[in-house]
Formats: C-alpha cells, sequence, structure tokens
C-alpha cells in the first residue's frame, strides 16, 4: 500500500531533498509551508518534482491548523524539518525561535497523540546541542551544553520528542544531525555564502566574501546522504535517537580553500585572527576577509560526531566526501551564476 510522508519546511534543503527521495520510493509526498504572498519553491523547481509534491498551509504557532493539516492528509510519516534554523538570528529572536523550534514540535506531537498515534515522526535535531562540547567525538550518550537559543529550543524538542515515545508509545525518532550541505542550501548558510561567492568572484560578478571565524571546525556530509538516514529511521520497529555524522572534521578555511580551487582561483592567505586576508595570487585582489561581526555571541569551536550506532542499526554510510561535496556545490552555483540565478 502506497504510503504518505507530510514534509514540514519542505521548501528548505533537507526538505526538498528528503522529496525527491520519497518520491522515488513511490510516496505521496505532501510538503507543508508557511502561507506567504509567494512560496518560493526553486529547489523543489530545480530538483524537477514540483508538480509531484501536494502543498498544504501549515503554522507550527496554530495548534489547530496542525490538527486539521494532519486530518485532511492522513500521513503515515511526518517529518519535522521546519523551524527558525539560523543560529545567529536566535540570538536576536530568542522568544520565536522558541515558540517554533520547540513549542511547535510539542504542538506536532500532541497533534499526532490526538489524531493518530501510529503515525512514525521524525524531529530534526542537530548537532548544536552537544554545544561547548563535553567528549570528542560526540555520540548518542555525550552531555548536551548548547551554547545559543536556537541550540536550548532544540533541546526541548529533542527531550519532547523522546517524552512523548516513552509516554504514549508512540513511534518517535530525532536525527541529531552535523552540518550537512548541497547545491540546495541557502545563501543565508555560511557553506552556500562561500561557494556562490566564490562562482561570483570567478566571473567577475562579485569581489570579495566576508567571513567570520575560519578556525571553527565542523563535520560536513552530504545532504542527500542525510536524508537517507531520516527516512531509514522511521522503518525501524522502534523510535530511537541517532547521530548522522562522517566523523571527519575540517575548518571553515578548509572550506575556503576548496571552494577557490574548485573555482579555480588559487588562493593565498595573509595575517592572522580577524585581520587575514585571502588573496587571488593571480591577480593579488584580496577575495576574502574576516569581518568580527559576523563572530558568533557564543562560538562553538569543534564538532565532530560518531555514526556508529547509525552505521550499526539503520545500515547508513555517508558516501559523499568534503572535497567531492564541495566541487558539486561550486559547479551548480557557477552554472547558476552564468545564468544569473543564484538564489
Amino acid at each position: 500500500m502506497r504510503k504518505t510522508a507530510l514534509i514540514t519546511g519542505i521548501t528548505g534543503q533537507d526538505g526538498s531533498d528528503l522529496a525527491k527521495l520519497l518520491l522515488g520510493k513511490g510516496y505521496r509526498v505532501c510538503g507543508a509551508h508557511r502561507r506567504s504572498a509567494s512560496t518560493n519553491l526553486w529547489r523543489c523547481d530545480e530538483l524537477g518534482i514540483t508538480q509531484d509534491i501536494e502543498l498544504f498551509d501549515f503554522e507550527l504557532l496554530e495548534f489547530s491548523n496542525i490538527v486539521a493539516v494532519f486530518q485532511q492528509v492522513k500521513p503515515d510519516e511526518v517529518y519535522n524539518l521546519a523551524a527558525q534554523s539560523f543560529v545567529a538570528a536566535s540570538f536576536d529572536q530568542p522568544l520565536y525561535t522558541a515558540e517554533v523550534d520547540a513549542m511547535g514540535v510539542a504542538r506536532l506531537l500532541e497533534a499526532i497523540r490526538l489524531v493518530n498515534p501510529k503515525i512514525h515522526f521524525y524531529q530534526a535535531s542537530t548537532a548544536e546541542l552537544f554545544g561547548k562540547v563535553q567528549s570528542v567525538p560526540q555520540t548518542e550518550d555525550t552531555v548536551f551544553w548548547p551554547r545559543s537559543p536556537y541550540g536550548v529550543a532544540k533541546l526541548y524538542a529533542h527531550w519532547i520528542t523522546r517524552n512523548y515515545r516513552e509516554a504514549f508509545d508512540i513511534h518517535t525518532s530525532s536525527g541529531i544531525l552535523f552540518n550537512h550541505e548541497s547545491p540546495m542550501r541557502g545563501l543565508d548558510f555560511v557553506t552556500r555564502k562561500i561557494t556562490a561567492g566564490f562562482a561570483r568572484i570567478s566571473l567577475g560578478q562579485q569581489d570579495c566574501i566576508e567571513l567570520g571565524n575560519l578556525d571553527a571546525q565542523r563535520d560536513w556530509g552530504f545532504a542527500g546522504d542525510f536524508v537517507d538516514g531520516m527516512w531509514r529511521m522511521l522503518q525501524q520497529p522502534e523510535g530511537d535517537e541517532y547521530i548522522l555524522a562522517t566523523g571527519v572534521v575540517h575548518s571553515v578555511r578548509r572550506f575556503v580553500e576548496l571552494a577557490a580551487e574548485a573555482a579555480a582561483i588559487p588562493l593565498a592567505w595573509e595575517g592572522e585572527a580577524e585581520h587575514t586576508i585571502g588573496r587571488d595570487r593571480r591577480s593579488g585582489k584580496v577575495v576574502v576577509k574576516v569581518n568580527p561581526k559576523f563572530y558568533r555571541p557564543a562560538e562553538i569551536d569543534l564538532l565532530v560526531g560518531d555514526p556508529a550506532k547509525a552505521r550499526t542499526r539503520l545500515g547508513w554510510e555517508p558516501t559523499v566526501q568534503l572535497p567531492a561535496l564541495v566541487q558539486m556545490m561550486v559547479e551548480a552555483d557557477l552554472r547558476r551564476a552564468k545564468d544569473k540565478r543564484i538564489q
């Protein structure tokens, strides 16, 4: 029998990548998105799936709306990928972040309990839960110490997801996802800022990229691998928590170097800390600058995950390493920049 999946945040990177995966598996895919004057479906358009998904107006702040959509769609699986997902913005909007990222998840779970407790539910947790890391690498048993309002809100969501599994026997799973990227990543994220920036610089459309802490280290994987892990979680006999990560760490500086190489820009570093610059060795032009305004109020220096549990229980493996991922993203942005359609 054909399954129905409801994806919140379907217009984002993970939502669109997951929708494509599920459509390929024969699902009926319904997308929940916030009502607005113009819904931006560029990711679904680029993936060629817009005509294959059903869209529903959806608001995580409005419980009656959530219940009504669940009753109408009758999903077998719900993937909650919607969030106020910008860590920096959460310092400026802590109350809104809490309403969406914490209480929004409680509303979803309560709606499932009332409408159909047999729904399988996936919650997008985050490596930001670990914050001031207490052990390296991080596992599912590592103590959480979030360092932003975003991380704190996501921690509530993580625990309430487990609580509904234990208290009401609902199939809930949380994916503690480390950084994951793809050509569908938004320009507000540093990785796309870097790859789109070098694409534009190589075509003479931009002069320089301004960045924050180049020495922050992250475990970057491919979003296509990670959405496969989400799906695998909901196919298990019971819900649980799983880390999805590559187990390999790189600095923002290394990401910049790989992107410059993929855009055929020979990069040379000069200076230290906030005075660091990157020059195009051929022209001598400064193409990378550090701007302290992009530093976080409370920085997380190192995040690296151990995906052993997902590997053992889900049969999940990351398939794309960082150099190939950056190459993929820069090539996509070069195509977009040539067509003047970078979004």
